[in-house]
């Protein structure tokens, strides 16, 4: 039997051919990302080979990410895991099949969201946004504080009730703003720049109740993080519940986990600066009592000295009269002022004053002390008292 074969007979590989230069030809095909589910994970010493399917497994598609790529992954994939991927389509004539040759692949869906957040985090951090050094102190005793928040939220009743039971005749500016949505970021940053230009307000409390974390994203915004930063006035967060935190939070000069509790840092209890005064005043007047008491001690120590002092200056002339007494009793008995009357001291050669002519030689040499200059003499007679000279 003749076989006849049309004219536009293919044959397999002529039509693989044709598959491979219609897909690997196409632009669109050759850097195209694919979102799906990973499963059929195995490793060889060439690459990593998995397949990605649509959640629903109604379509699938082979993947490749060969040894040379795998350290340029943000992350590898995992059976079960929602990823995304790009790479471009290439068909094996061999097999008869295509396959996507992955070059990259990121988390999808909350992963993608969670990714996008730490680079956004990364990147404050390094810009010094997070640093504990230029935070702002809040002020002690705050007279206005604005408030960052929707007008028609649970948490603006929250901290207008704090407010007022923790500092009774405070001030509090609202600067309403929307808190969830597309547009909120964008209305967060211009809530705050109205507080700023207002100038009035101390500090700021940024605040919203709890919700998911899609409810939050707008606390994540660039928008709102460089508002926070590059507000000067100091501003308090109070985002969400205690469990949640956004970037908001870490660039905020003091960080609380609700709305209230934002509210509660932001003044102080006037009833306890009250008692702390009170306290103060008492110590202050014991204080006064104390230094007062130890004064009057020392005063009068100085007024018992000043009595003794009197009795001490009458001994002193006592004292001073008697010396000069003996003072002229000594000048009397001083031989100095006897030879100044005429007398004179006769002193033998071995230093004794001669008193009587007992004992005295002719011959002997004697000194003889005048008031003025010494004379040396020799015996050459001796008298009796009674013979006139």
């Amino acid at each position: 039997m003749t076989s006849i074969l049309p004219d536009t007979a293919l044959s397999v590989a002529g039509l693989t051919s044709y598959l491979q230069d219609l897909l690997e030809g196409d632009r669109n095909l050759q850097s195209v990302w694919l979102t799906g589910e990973v499963s059929n994970v195995s490793h060889h010493p060439s690459g990593c080979f998995f397949t990605l399917c649509d959640t629903d497994k109604s379509a699938a598609i082979r993947c490749v990410v060969w040894n040379s790529q795998r350290q340029k992954l943000v992350q590898m994939p995992a059976k079960g895991e929602q990823l995304l991927v790009l790479g471009s389509i290439r068909v094996y004539k061999n097999r008869g099949e295509y396959q996507l040759t992955v070059v990259q692949s990121l988390p999808a869906g909350e992963g993608l969201q969670a990714l996008r957040l730490q680079q956004l985090r990364s990147r404050f951090d390094a810009e010094g946004f997070f640093d504990p050094a230029r935070k702002r102190p809040i002020p002690a005793h705050p007279q206005i504080v604005a408030v960052v928040t929707s007008d028609t939220g649970a948490a603006w009743g929250d901290i207008q009730r704090t407010l007022a039971q923790r500092y009774p005749g405070l001030r509090v500016l609202l600067s309403p703003t929307g808190v969830q949505g597309e547009l909120a970021a964008a209305a967060i940053a211009r809530a705050i720049a109205r507080v700023e230009l207002d100038g009035r307000a101390d500090a700021i409390v940024l605040a919203r109740g709890g919700g998911s974390a899609e409810d939050l994203a707008c606390f994540n915004d660039e928008r709102v993080v460089r508002a926070i930063a590059n507000c000067p006035i100091p501003i308090i967060t109070g985002i969400g519940h205690e469990r949640d935190e956004s970037l908001a939070d870490l660039v905020a000069d003091k960080r609380a986990h609700t709305p209230t509790a934002a509210a509660a840092q932001a003044v102080p209890i006037l009833a306890d600066i009250y008692s702390e005064h009170k306290q103060r005043m008492v110590n202050l007047a014991n204080a006064v009592r104390a230094r007062f008491q130890t004064e009057e001690e020392h005063l009068q120590l100085l007024q018992n000295r000043l009595k003794r002092l009197p009795a001490t200056s009458r001994t002193l002339r006592q004292v001073t009269g008697k010396l000069e007494v003996l003072q002229e009793k000594l000048s009397a008995l001083n031989p100095a002022a006897v030879l100044q009357r005429g007398y004179a001291a006769v002193i033998q050669s071995d230093g004794t004053i001669v008193r009587t002519t007992d004992g005295l030689e002719l011959g002997e040499e004697l000194t003889v002390r005048l008031s003025r200059g010494v004379l040396k003499v020799k015996i050459v007679e001796v008298l009796d008292a009674e013979e006139k000279l």
